[in-house]
């Protein structure tokens, strides 16, 4: 069966019907805060469940807890903040026990109960989430951006923000039912930031072994100059589903989320996410949501450890290459051969074949990929 949801109960914080009609008439009333886009994410992902169990944005006790035991004041995992910043004139009429209104671009979203207005600092912060207070590493620097300012509560949803991948899109509730209308007891979630290459193709795979189904879960929202484009991703992994994957053994939805490059944390994370989702398993990177050399390489993997009562299975799938020896994929425990034997995938080698025109070999990536990757005239982000 499907996994059962963090701390045991789906989130479903998401105003309907009459109920909903009546907020929308009271959140024209209301103090109003103007979030960012990547903060009104976190704000739907709570009101569908993603963030289970959490209801609203973190107070301090609940902050300090994750901060310093990377668990909730109940003990249950959770590794990082789920917060609202705000700048001391966002809150000059605001008292704690208010009700607020959030909005993205003056569109009303949410009503807010502010439970708790309170400070933070922001080193003490980004020392615990990304063990350093690097201003290079970027998540430190959005950290260090933050406002002085932060509000807790619980919320209730009325209007989500544009999507465009609308039909990609599968809340928590809706996955749930899908797999067990396929027969999944056990399902492997697999995230992504690419376009699938052949090493990507057989760690799935590879968790396809031993589970029913395979969940690829693309994270899609603000890419930096050089990534693929969202549509780019989304069509490619539609082409190796269609042509490489047998039938009723792959879904795909999208998370619309913000990376924050927490590594090991947010590999924990990620997990969480993914088992609200309904996975039982969860595919765990080497250099899970890293970036630069801030972590070590295994240490995404080596934080698991710690939590026994994660209620997913992190697996652990070694890197991959092709073996021109074997005629194909292998890894460090499949594999004797050394050298020039193996060829190495390089998600930058690939791109960079790409922007020159050229094919990636089919020992790098499927060719049905390549093309749906060059029937974009531009499929990576320009700077």
């Amino acid at each position: 069966m499907v996994s059962i949801p963090h701390g045991g109960k789906l989130t479903n914080r998401v105003a309907e019907g009459e109920t909903r009609i009546q907020l929308v008439e009271e959140a024209e009333e209301l103090p109003k805060i103007e979030m960012e886009i990547e903060r009104a994410l976190d704000l739907e992902n709570i009101a569908y469940g993603v963030y289970s169990p959490l209801e609203g944005y973190m107070t301090y006790e609940e902050l300090s807890s994750v901060l310093e035991d990377m668990r909730l004041p109940n003990d249950l995992p959770w590794t990082i903040p789920i917060i609202l910043d705000v700048d001391e004139e966002d809150i000059s009429d605001i008292r704690e026990g208010d009700d607020i209104c959030l909005t993205n671009k003056d569109r009303p979203l949410a009503l807010m109960r502010v439970e708790e207005i309170y400070r933070i600092n922001k080193e003490f912060y980004a020392q615990m989430v990304f063990k350093t207070t690097n201003p290079e590493h970027p998540g430190v620097a959005k950290a260090l951006r933050m406002r002085s300012f932060l509000l807790g509560g619980p919320i209730k949803l009325i209007n989500e923000t544009p999507n465009p991948y609308e039909r990609y899109t599968l809340r928590p509730a809706e996955t749930r039912v899908l797999f067990s209308e396929k027969g999944w007891k056990s399902i492997a979630g697999f995230q992504t930031r690419n376009a699938p290459h052949l090493g990507h193709e057989y760690i799935q795979k590879s968790a396809l072994v031993f589970t029913d189904g395979i969940f690829i879960n693309p994270v899609i929202g603000r890419k930096k100059p050089g990534d693929y484009r969202d549509e780019v991703i989304l069509k490619a992994y539609e082409t190796l589903i269609e042509n490489y994957y047998p039938r009723n053994t792959a879904v795909m939805s999208i998370l619309r989320y913000e990376m924050k490059y927490a590594g090991p944390r947010e590999a924990v994370h990620h997990a969480i996410i993914r088992k609200n989702f309904g996975c039982t398993h969860f595919i765990v990177g080497r250099d899970h949501a890293g970036v630069g050399d801030y972590y070590k390489p295994y240490e995404a993997w080596e934080i698991f450890n710690q939590f026994p009562d994660l209620g997913i299975t992190p697996l652990f799938i070694r890197e991959s290459f092709y073996c021109r020896k074997c005629s194909g994929m292998a890894n460090e425990k499949t594999c004797p051969h050394r050298g020039e034997e193996r060829i190495r995938f390089s998600g930058t080698k690939i791109r960079e074949m790409l922007l020159r025109g050229e094919r990636p070999p089919p020992e790098f990536m499927r060719p049905e990929v390549v093309d749906a990757i060059l029937s974009f005239k531009k499929p990576f982000i320009e700077g």
